[in-house]
């Protein structure tokens, strides 16, 4: 049996919740609020993230949408991503007719390189969209500094960093709207879905409305909007999710801390997280000349290590754009995702630290 690289990790409580939504018939809400199961996911992610507000929408590529919306990006306006990243970012922001213009990153975390966007700024910006890749945090001190400067607003995506925090300081509530996923896939799930948080009012408001047909009280669209609402088996699974986030944190950072031991010593580059930085360990990802010989060696011995991203989005066939960005070449190349969720054993992990060190 194949030990993924991450795996949805449901139980018991979930299945119990979805079994009572479905008794019950209140599957989702047309509300402005949403359901009750939306409200107290929202609740609890305030919570943890230590912001004002939370808005619920139906995955993390809605929750970029909607962002852009929010912040009246619009046709000729250019938005600033790392092409290094899930391509879900850049058709974000394609998708309300702004262009993406893709920035490289640091060797060192694989997130936004604040010189190399700083020379991307031109009048035409309207927003910095830095991703928290793999749990890393981008380094936000200094892209904070070039966007207040700049008086341009930050959406962080934060689609893969659920719990990673810097300073003490969740990943999402540092700039003017953070986007989550809760994708099947990640550190805590809903099985599809997505959340904003913000901690201003008039987004907030603004947010609600997008996700739902631009209403507010029934047939009274005042503003463009689509149906980005989380149903409420969603945010039921989401709601237990939230509860057990610590324990599956926990268990990641373990799991880290055990294969960097084992590691030790070897040629290839182990993840470091900067001073002050918390990572939730959602990929842990080393880079090596012999990426390719690693990944086929640890898959021979069913360990499902992968590479995101061997085709960065700049070099997708809708994109092709012949921008120099030669860190996400570089990364491209080199980077291999080993895997540390919970249900990894430190057998497993020994494994893995075997194959490497017989390369």
């Amino acid at each position: 049996m194949k030990i993924p690289v991450n795996v949805p990790i449901v139980g018991r409580e979930e299945i119990a919740e979805v079994v009572a939504i479905l008794r019950a018939g209140a599957l989702t809400s047309a509300a402005k609020d949403g359901g009750k199961n939306v409200q107290e996911f929202e609740k609890l992610v305030c919570s943890l993230v230590k912001s004002k507000y939370a808005i619920a929408v139906n995955s993390g590529t809605a929750a970029l949408q909607a962002a852009l919306y929010a912040l009246d990006i619009k046709a000729g306006d250019e938005v600033l991503i790392p092409s290094f990243t899930f391509v879900a970012s850049a058709n974000s922001v394609v998708s309300v007719g702004a262009k993406p213009i893709f920035v490289d990153i640091r060797k060192d975390n694989y997130t936004m390189d604040p010189e190399d966007l700083r020379k991307k700024i031109t009048k035409k910006t309207r927003a910095i969209m830095p991703v928290h890749l793999y749990g890393n945090v981008a380094y936000i001190d200094e892209i904070l500094e070039i966007a207040t400067k700049k008086n341009i607003p930050i959406i962080e995506d934060a689609c893969q960093s659920m719990g990673s925090t810097y300073r003490g300081k969740q990943t999402g509530n540092f700039g003017e709207i953070g986007c989550f996923s809760l994708y099947a896939a990640k550190v805590m799930t809903s099985g599809e879905g997505g959340v904003l948080v913000t901690s201003d009012k008039k987004l907030r408001d603004k947010l609600l409305m997008i996700r739902n047909h631009g209403m507010v009280h029934g047939y009274d669209t005042r503003i463009l909007g689509l149906n980005l609402r989380l149903p409420e088996i969603n945010a039921a699974i989401a709601k237990v999710q939230m509860q057990k986030l610590h324990g599956f944190l926990q268990k990641r950072a373990q799991n880290a801390k055990i294969l960097t031991e084992l590691l030790s010593g070897t040629d290839v580059t182990l993840p470091t997280p900067r001073k002050y930085e918390n990572v939730n360990w959602y990929l842990y990802t080393i880079a090596t000349k012999i990426r390719d010989e690693i990944s086929q060696k640890l898959n021979e011995n069913n360990i499902g290590a992968t590479v995101y991203y061997g085709t960065p989005v700049h070099k997708t066939p809708y994109y092709d754009k012949h921008t120099k960005l030669p860190n996400t070449d570089w990364a491209a190349k080199n980077v291999l995702s080993l895997p540390v969720q919970p249900k990894v054993t430190r057998q497993n992990l020994q494994t893995i630290a075997k194959v490497i060190k017989s390369l």
